[in-house]
Parts: C-alpha cells; sequence; structure tokens
C-alpha cells in the first residue's frame, strides 16, 4: 500500500467508496455500487467513473486478470485517519493532538472499551 502522503487527499465521496472496501476487501464496482445504495441511491456509471479516477490518483489499486476489475484499496485505513486527524489537529486545534482528543470525548459517549484503549495509549505516552 501506498503511504498516504504521496497521494491527494480522498473527498468525502472517494472516502466512502474507501470505507466501503476497508470494511469488506476487494471488491468489484458493482459489488461497491450496491454497498453504496444501501446508503443513497447512485447510479453505476457514477460508482465506476469515481473509481476509475480514485484508481488514476492513486487511492485504489485494480487486479485487471479477472473479467471483473477488482479493486483494493491502495492506502491504508489507519495512515488515511492519521492524516485526516494531523490536518484537524493543526487546523482547529494549533497542533494540539490532547486538545482534539478532549473534544472528540465531550461530543460522544466512549464505551468502555475505548476508554480502555485510551487509558492505555496514554501509559504509553507517559513511559
Amino acid at each position: 500500500m501506498k503511504n498516504s502522503n504521496e497521494i491527494p487527499k480522498p473527498t468525502e465521496g472517494e472516502l466512502e467508496l474507501l470505507s466501503i472496501l476497508w470494511d469488506r476487501g476487494p471488491a468489484t464496482v458493482r459489488d461497491v455500487f450496491v454497498e453504496v445504495n444501501k446508503h443513497r441511491p447512485v447510479v453505476y456509471t457514477g460508482v465506476q467513473k469515481l473509481m476509475q479516477i480514485m484508481l488514476d490518483k492513486g487511492l485504489l489499486a485494480r487486479d485487471a486478470t479477472e473479467r471483473a476489475h477488482v479493486y483494493r484499496p491502495a492506502v491504508a485505513k489507519e495512515e488515511t485517519e492519521q492524516r485526516f486527524m494531523r490536518e484537524l489537529s493543526n487546523r482547529f486545534f494549533a497542533g494540539s493532538a490532547g486538545q482534539l482528543a478532549l473534544r472528540a470525548l465531550e461530543m460522544e459517549q466512549a464505551s468502555e472499551e475505548e476508554l480502555d484503549e485510551i487509558r492505555k495509549l496514554i501509559a504509553k505516552k507517559r513511559s
């Protein structure tokens, strides 16, 4: 997978398709089209065109050995999340990851599992 800093930042629509591929793994245009249509109506050719653009931008990779081409993300989910969080932190919180985390925790209730992960991360950062 490519480093997320080597590729253009995905648009909202591209992130939607990347999320589908991160969750389900490699898929055809038809597979992605069906998933998007579960949430909102789209046309097949629109999904197909967007996936071609994403391929050209380096966001997706394609296996063309089968009759129906199979696409997969060319960038890792974690790297993309970190890239967006870093940008958000820089733009709104003067680069303070702590302030970003505090605002995120104020917005939504965190599960016990999430709080445990946060505690582990804090302990790791302290050592």
